[in-house]
């Protein structure tokens, strides 16, 4: 599959006319909570010659493969992406912090990070996993009886997420794998051992299956959700505009 991918990579890179510069896997596969029919989530950053930003109509600034199979490519122009980083963009962040990377132009993969790291807002990210997990636990405690496995996880995800960016103590940005999130989450051991069940299992079954509402986890959650709402990061001003500009001048340039 790597194989396929980055030949794809390649052929968007002569179809479109662009420069690649940083490409990883995303969602399941990059979280770890893998199904057997679990598609690949690919997403990329590109740069366009120098003549495309120097047009006075609006560009497109994103490319968009049909999905074909299990193989759903896309990905955000440099200027885009850039303009997201300054926000804190956490789909981006969390693509910059994937443990599978397909792609990358170091010094720019460097030159992003550093950036990322500079302009980081908690309050961004808090309310981003806060806002994803509340809306999954809406949805579970509607349910009567069954709720879809992968919706723990997302939930799961999201949550610990929430309560890593609350502590000003650790770093601002959470692991991208659910693995390392959870090996660095204090928690009690029967929610740590029926998280680790219900991960063996979900490795065995599709992507779509359900399973009976987990009081432990349930429990769990409604707690996680009462500290969440207890306090929340303080809100940073966005950093100046110049480092992006920079970056994104210096990256044409270099394309």
């Amino acid at each position: 599959m790597e194989q396929r991918i980055l030949a794809t990579l390649e052929r968007i890179e002569w179809e479109y006319g662009v420069d690649i510069l940083y490409a990883c896997e995303s969602g399941s596969r990059a979280w770890g909570f893998v199904s057997p029919n679990s598609d690949y989530d690919v997403r990329f950053i590109y740069v366009h010659p120098l003549d495309h930003y120097l047009s006075v109509g609006r560009q497109r600034d994103v490319i968009e493969e049909p999905i074909i199979d299990d193989l759903d490519i896309n990905g955000w122009d440099l200027r885009k992406a850039l303009g997201l980083m300054r926000g804190s963009n956490p789909s981006l962040l969390e693509w910059l912090h994937s443990p599978v990377v397909y792609h990358s132009r170091e010094w720019f993969e460097y030159e992003l990070r550093e950036l990322a790291l500079q302009s980081l807002d908690r309050r961004a990210l808090f309310h981003h996993y806060r806002s994803m997990a509340g809306n999954d636990w809406r949805k579970v405690r509607k349910a009567d009886r069954e709720v879809p496995l992968k919706r723990y996880f997302y939930m799961l995800r999201t949550a610990l997420c929430a309560l890593w960016v609350m502590d000003p103590d650790k770093p601002a940005m959470p692991p991208v794998a659910f693995a390392e999130l959870l090996a660095q989450t204090d928690m009690d051991a029967v929610v740590r051992a029926t998280i680790g069940e219900l991960q063996t299992l979900k490795a065995s079954l599709a992507e779509k299956c359900s399973i009976p509402r987990v009081v432990v986890l349930d429990d769990f959650l409604a707690d996680a959700f009462a500290r969440m709402d207890a306090a929340s990061p303080e809100k940073r001003a966005p950093m100046p505009l110049a480092p992006f500009d920079q970056l994104l001048i210096n990256t044409v340039r270099a394309a």
